[in-house]
């Protein structure tokens, strides 16, 4: 074995201060399996050096919360009527970035994992990508991989992907992101924990084999995106889809007795992660033989096992005595089920490998939260964020013809629809747990044998956190919210996903800092604690000495409920003569609009207009109104402004509108700007007076402003085309990119 020495630790990205603590730590210089132990478990992607002591300080606590965000695999959400909802959001970036296929397949399966793990059987599926400029032969590239990823592994799997939002910008050019998000269902008293407990009780390692696909896989996720990145192919593991839907149904076969201790997903640092996260929760060790491991290949030494991030496995604590019950199921299922070790009553990690000692260290050491550094690192506000604030609207003429500005929002990727994507997932698969067909500003998914529905979204607008990490952020998490309300749902809780640059640029870390700070405040506003998610800092490129960031990307995943599913509400208009009103503040703002970026080629503008207290009366009023029936539609007012909102309420029935623009702002920004806290909704005639009453009894701004029509749009008695025209553009946009260009 070789001398291990500071050089060995950076090689393997620690830091000179980091090889000091284990060696305090140990009483000894380590072994190469040991400091490669700790290379992965304190790499960023595992221990959140970087990042958690902002954490910590999000609200983790409400009345629908169950488990709490860190308690287990993933967040852990009381549904009523006896059920508990597991969700969590992660991204698989860097894999994504080097061979989109397998990154993306794979992320899939991990974020499943998570979820069956706590014996919650996965019922959607949703997602949040990112991507670079499409005209691009590498976005094309990367898109068309990370899709046909997310589709075979998912479709095979057999879970439907019921939402998710896709954003173009150059600032991904290099660095895509995609993150996933698995949603569960389970009874409340068949949750299972991530934890090792019982002196002797066994411990196995169950579905597929160990190979040295994914070694340093966490160590991979948490540095730039150099040329060299490609050579780092072997970091990514390679998934089966099959393989997990038997480990899935084992699994929860599994649960049904009361055989299992405790159960943990084997995801990123391998079996490293699981024995070490499972001991230190149960306040214990385990002594575990590593040529007990079950393998695909030879020539395999004991610390790459150790390492390993080989798919579709899992690490089981069993209770002593009810070993049978273990194997009788996993043979039944053709799975591998293998003792690997036992429980131990002290602090310690024992890995044997064929009759000697390789790695002796302290769980507790390891762990996020136990022994692993916690950096405090400096933050300096960029000097764009001041010069974002000078912008003036005043300074932007508006179009002579805004018919041509409409058609070129309604043709940006950004805007149009997301339909080649979306219908290479398999949404269907699986549908009794779907709620109904009526489309919704979220995803909605039936509890069976229940009134009740989840209600389901993904939301980040980066353009917004970019030019305000606090404002944008609260912006994300309110338009979340919102989706949810104008569904008809309540907002429940959050999983995030937090994309961001190199922790130690002082400026990507003041991004992540006013983030966190704005997520704090609007889900403590709404009333969604946070029960999870992950970080993932370094998405960032340095290609020819070029660094670049992504634009700050705080995703989040909100979980809802929907109290009675026929108070579902549809973004579509109803019916030709139906009253459409706008409900909250209307603004002359155009700040960081597509239209401003894409049709003015104007990038620094501040976050638009939003008040946290005007967005959370909307919310309130929209929910009486769904539950009191005076409204038949309801969408929201985001990206592309009204206009985009009006024209996607319209398309799917190819009804028309007509609508007058408030002539006390600039046309432009009534019609493309994305000042928030507004929401459109339709009203039948018969319930324009109850409907005005009860607008009148709100604190929230409305007016009239149009009705919907046959199949034309008109604004200001002026014709902008025919609704089938402009679904024609908006289904086809990104397809034609793609064969095209």
């Amino acid at each position: 074995m070789e001398e291990v020495n500071y050089q060995t630790a950076a090689d393997l990205g620690l830091l000179p201060e980091e090889f000091d603590k284990i060696k305090e730590i140990l009483g000894r210089t380590p072994n190469f399996t040991e400091l490669s132990v700790y290379s992965v478990m304190w790499s960023e992607h595992a221990s959140y050096k970087n990042s958690i002591k902002w954490l910590k300080t999000l609200p983790k606590k409400g009345k629908h919360v169950l488990a709490e965000a860190g308690a287990e695999n993933a967040g852990l959400v009381d549904v009523g009527d006896g059920y508990a909802c597991a969700f969590k959001i992660e991204s698989h970036n860097h894999p994504c970035a080097v061979e989109p296929y397998q990154g993306a397949a794979t992320g899939v399966g991990g974020i499943n994992r998570d979820i069956f793990t706590m014996g919650a059987r996965p019922v959607a599926q949703l997602n949040s990508l990112r991507f670079g400029n499409l005209k691009l032969d590498r976005t094309k590239w990367l898109l068309k991989g990370v899709v046909k990823g997310i589709g075979d592994y998912g479709n095979a799997f057999g879970v439907p992907v019921v939402g998710g939002e896709v954003f173009f910008d150059d600032s991904y050019n290099v660095n895509p992101l995609v993150n996933a998000m698995s949603v569960g269902l389970v009874r409340k008293e068949k949750t299972i924990s991530a934890i090792a407990k019982g002196v002797g009780n066994p411990v196995y390692i169950v579905g597929s084999s160990t190979g040295k696909d994914g070694i340093h896989g966490s160590t991979f996720a948490s540095a730039d995106i150099t040329e060299d990145s490609a050579n780092d192919i072997p970091s990514i593991q390679v998934g089966d889809p099959f393989m997990e839907k038997l480990l899935l149904e084992a699994t929860l076969e599994l649960n049904k007795t009361d055989a299992v201790v405790g159960m943990q997903d084997m995801g990123a640092a391998g079996i490293i992660c699981s024995t070490s996260e499972m001991s230190e929760k149960g306040g214990c060790g385990m002594k575990v033989y590593l040529d007990k491991v079950p393998l695909r290949q030879k020539n395999i030494e004991a610390w790459e096992i150790l390492l390993s991030e080989s798919q579709e496995r899992m690490l089981v604590v069993v209770e002593k005595g009810k070993e049978k019950i273990v194997e009788d199921i996993f043979k039944k299922w053709d799975l591998a089920c293998s003792v690997i070790g036992e429980v131990i009553d002290e602090d310690r990690l024992l890995f044997h490998y064929h009759g000697q000692l390789v790695a002796d260290v302290p769980a507790s050491t390891l762990v996020l939260g136990g022994g692993a550094p916690v950096y405090d690192r400096e933050y300096r506000e960029p000097a764009y964020y001041n010069e974002y604030k000078k912008f003036d609207i005043n300074n932007v003429p508006q179009p002579n013809d805004l018919k041509e500005a409409a058609m070129c929002i309604i043709s940006n990727p950004n805007i149009a629809s997301k339909r080649w994507v979306y219908e290479q997932y398999d949404t269907m698969v699986g549908t009794k747990n779907m709620s109904t067909n009526i489309l919704s500003d979220a995803a909605i998914v039936n509890v069976k044998k229940t009134a009740k529905a989840l209600v389901l979204t993904t939301d980040c607008n980066s353009r917004y956190v970019k030019a305000d990490p606090e404002k944008g952020t609260m912006i994300a998490v309110s338009e979340a919210a919102r989706n949810i309300v104008c569904s008809g749902g309540e907002p429940c809780a959050i999983t995030n996903c937090l994309n961001f640059g190199n922790p130690y640029n002082p400026e990507s870390y003041w991004q992540f800092v006013g983030a966190i700070k704005g997520m704090s405040q609007a889900c403590l506003r709404f009333e969604t604690p946070v029960t999870g998610g992950n970080v993932s800092f370094y998405n960032q490129s340095n290609i020819d000495g070029k660094i670049e960031s992504v634009n700050p990307t705080p995703v989040i995943g909100m979980l809802g409920l929907l109290h009675d599913k026929k108070n579902q509400m549809s973004l579509a208009f109803d019916k030709e003569n139906d009253v459409i009103f706008l409900l909250g503040k209307s603004v002359e703002d155009i700040a960081s609009s597509e239209y401003l970026y894409s049709y003015h080629k104007i990038t620094a503008s501040p976050a638009p207009y939003f008040d946290i207290e005007e967005e959370y009366s909307l919310h309130q009023t929209v929910q009486k109104l769904i539950k009191n029936k005076l409204i038949c539609s309801a969408h929201d007012v985001s990206d592309g402004g009204l206009f985009i909102t009006l024209t996607e309420s319209a398309m799917p029935r190819n009804l028309g509108f007509e609508i007058t623009t408030d002539k006390k702002i600039r046309k432009d920004a009534f019609l493309f700007g994305e000042a928030q806290g507004r929401v459109v909704v339709s009203v039948k005639a018969k319930e324009i007076e109850a409907f005005t009453d009860f607008m009148n009894s709100q604190n929230v701004p409305y007016q009239q402003i149009g009705r919907v029509t046959k199949s034309e749009i008109n604004i200001d008695e002026t014709s902008f085309g025919k609704i089938g025209d402009i679904k024609k553009i908006y289904d086809t946009t990104i397809e034609s990119l793609i064969i095209n260009n």
